[in-house]
């Protein structure tokens, strides 16, 4: 066997690996997010149900490898070679589409990545071999394209995107309307009926889409399925008297329900979604050892159709791995963060933004509600509204919602995964969940006129972000299949290399961004005295960020470094976020406060607006200074550099006074800012004129001076509110001791 394809297979599984953990961070925490913002269980014992489904649906996922053996090509018509290059081109392409992605701040689905790399990479092999071949004409390239199954898949997902949103919102709606938000009495009457219907939709959906490899020649299953109708009702019926039963010694049927459907959702994720994480480097080792078995490098691989089943214990080890991620990564439940903030009961969605689109689609919304409400019944109208009530904040379980919408997401996706499977529809789970979430939060009216917008724009930004996704992952694994194919050994390690390269730098950058959002770990105000906490150590902490990103940028512009400056917008750009952040949280805020600590939430509303004009002012400096010298733009004169270097460290030592005064809380020296703040405004009054004079005298280009100006006027501003937050905190503090 030559050593190139040694090389190929190791490349595969070190990737291969690495997909794993990208994919549990990325799409598992889908499956995990009802039962965590409804809090049904503590977080280790829903990580626990879901490590359990993982291992179940991983042990039975061997026949899913269909899709990555002969799902988007016929291997029949490939040699040896040509199949490994295949497949490494589309472990290759799908570093870099994650690479690129991530750096131009594109969301990403490593499903949608991993499919569409693989029919990409088939065509540009395909293309290949045929070109090769003077017998064969490009026009049989569907003899070895299975377009098909492509175009299903697209299919697939622009139907579970509009059905699942669609049907989550009914079943939410009609839900809550039964229960309404104060559902406890209605729910021991009912609740076993309802609760049935959802078991019977787990258990079914478990059966058929997570075990139905496993289970396929059980007399039982074969029974179910030839008989589902009355099956189902049979089961229904069971699953209620259990649940009555369970219910009568007073046992939560709510919280054991939203389990039982995380771990059939996390059953579903590993038994079908593996595929699209192990099943190309799988697939190429088999490739492997049935060339090494023949030793015939140029044999066709028309096998890989017909043997479909893989390794068990491969398959354990690759769910042993997710499990390891789901539990030690942070960012697997950070990225939960996306769905809840879109689905939660609360209006403080602005960091969303707004969008054409979303705006139109509201008031599209509106009118089609107020045409509804004009003929419908009062007395109609005031029963629905009386259903949707939502509790006070001091009643509320503490989660983003509560256990009945928690519930519905969980059944609905089951229920269509379900439908799904049986008229064998390639349906994603990720996308399943999380528009069913977003369903249900539109019809349990947590969009709200104040937040509708902003979370329209995030899901618009999420889905938008799927296509595109598909878009260039095609387009990458194509140029990289052409690549390997005509380039040959060199190019297959030059690429392997180049990828490599890439994935410890994003690693790189990962940890250095985790340390700084560590260091800056943001403390949750919800009495005076975390108010206290907040302008003492966050603020100080901000402003020691704002300090350190002024002071590089003064000194990237005088150099013309356009990778720090680069970096410096990246970094003002994170803290003006939190800040905006922390705007839009202020009323949740208020909420939790007593009344005797209204003066603290005057305070807390001071800083926080403080810190985000700063942060803005920043992010008005930082981003032009990049923009000068990103469209090559002619630098700052001498003049120019020596007037903003005094001012650069007039601000530093602003700075400083203000770090240690609102540190120590020791305002024996607020003066002695005041007076320092004076003086630099008198420097930047000087400079100025300076430079209109300059200006006068063409001594200098229009775009410097428009620069040299634009960071004059935002220094201002950000020192004059440094100092502002230093008072605030002065009064603030003085109004607790008495």
């Amino acid at each position: 066997m030559d050593y190139i394809y040694t090389f190929m297979l190791a490349v595969m599984v070190v990737l291969a690996i690495t997909g794993l953990f990208i994919g549990v961070m990325n799409d598992a925490a889908n499956f995990l997010n009802s039962a965590i913002a409804s809090k049904a269980a503590s977080l280790k014992i829903i990580m626990a149900v879901a490590s359990v489904g993982i291992v179940i649906g991983a042990a039975t996922s061997s026949g899913m490898m269909e899709v990555a053996r002969s799902g988007m090509f016929d291997p029949a018509n490939f040699s040896f070679r040509d199949v490994m290059i295949l497949y490494l081109s589309v472990m290759l392409a799908n570093i870099i589409l994650l690479d690129v992605y991530n750096t131009m701040g594109l969301p990403t689905s490593t499903t949608v990545a991993l499919v569409f790399c693989l029919l990409g990479a088939a065509l540009a092999v395909s293309i290949a071999v045929i070109t090769s071949n003077d017998a064969v004409s490009l026009t049989e390239i569907g003899k070895y394209i299975n377009s098909i199954r492509a175009l299903a898949i697209v299919a697939g997902i622009l139907l579970s995107v509009i059905l699942s949103f669609t049907f989550g919102s009914l079943v939410m709606y009609v839900s809550r309307i039964i229960f309404s938000f104060r559902y406890h009495t209605v729910f021991r009457r009912f609740g076993a009926m309802w609760c049935g219907i959802s078991f019977t939709a787990i258990v079914y959906f478990a059966l058929f889409k997570g075990l139905k490899n496993v289970l396929a020649d059980s007399v039982i299953i074969n029974l179910i399925a030839d008989n589902t109708a009355i099956s189902l009702c049979i089961i229904w019926a069971m699953c209620t008297a259990l649940l009555y039963f369970l219910q009568f010694f007073k046992i939560n049927i709510l919280k054991l329900n939203i389990l039982a459907g995380t771990f059939a959702l996390a059953l579903a994720f590993a038994g079908n979604d593996l595929v699209n994480f192990v099943g190309v480097p799988v697939a190429g080792y088999d490739s492997y050892m049935m060339a090494r078995e023949s030793g015939d490098t140029a044999m066709k691989m028309g096998a890989l159709a017909t043997d479909v089943s893989a390794n068990i214990y491969l398959l354990l080890i690759a769910g042993g791995i997710m499990i390891v991620t789901l539990w030690t990564s942070k960012r697997a439940l950070s990225v939960s963060k996306t769905e809840l903030s879109l689905s939660n009961q609360d209006d403080s969605d602005g960091e969303f933004g707004s969008t054409a689109a979303s705006r139109g689609l509201v008031r599209m919304a509106m009118n089609i509600n107020t045409a509804f409400a004009n003929i419908t019944p009062k007395f109609v109208k005031d029963f629905i509204g009386s259903r949707f009530v939502k509790l006070p904040e001091a009643e509320r379980d503490g989660g983003s919602y509560d256990l009945i919408r928690a519930t519905v997401n969980l059944t609905t996706s089951a229920i269509l995964i379900s439908i799904a499977t049986s008229l064998k529809l390639p349906l994603s789970t990720t996308y399943v969940c999380f528009m069913v979430s977003m369903g249900s939060a539109l019809a349990d009216k947590a969009w709200g006129r104040e937040s509708a917008v902003y979370r329209i724009s995030g899901v618009l930004t999420v889905v938008s972000g799927w296509f595109v996704t598909g878009f260039g992952a095609f387009l990458i694994a194509f140029i990289v299949g052409l690549a390997l194919m005509y380039g040959g050994n060199i190019v297959i390690i030059g690429i392997s290399a180049l990828c490599g390269w890439m994935l410890v730098r994003s690693n790189l950058k990962k940890n250095k961004k985790a340390a700084r959002e560590e260091e800056t770990h943001e403390i949750k105000a919800r009495n005076a005295a975390d108010i206290v906490a907040l302008g003492i150590t966050e603020v100080c902490e901000t402003m020691r960020q704002v300090t350190k990103i002024y002071d590089r940028t003064m000194i990237a512009v005088f150099k013309e470094n356009r990778k720090v400056l680069r970096e410096m917008v990246q970094q003002s750009d994170e803290i003006f976020a939190r800040s905006r952040e922390r705007k839009y949280s202020i009323m949740p805020i208020l909420h939790t406060l007593k009344d005797n600590e209204v003066n603290a939430a005057y305070y807390y509303a001071q800083v926080v607006d403080y810190m985000n004009e700063i942060a803005k002012s920043l992010a008005h400096i930082t981003r032009p200074c990049f923009e000068h010298i990103d469209n090559n733009h002619e630098g700052m004169t001498k003049e120019q550099i020596e007037d903003l270097m005094q001012i650069n460290d007039d601000v530093e030592n602003i700075f400083a006074h203000v770090n240690s005064t609102l540190r120590n809380n020791d305002f024996s020296r607020v003066e002695y800012i005041v007076a320092l703040r004076e003086e630099l405004f008198e420097t930047i009054s000087e400079a100025m004129t300076k430079q209109l004079r300059r200006l006068k005298h063409k001594q200098t280009s229009t775009k410097a001076s428009l620069l040299y100006i634009t960071i004059l006027n935002e220094t201002k501003t950000m020192v004059l509110h440094s100092r502002n937050l230093v008072k605030s905190q002065k009064y603030f503090l003085q109004h607790e001791e008495n």
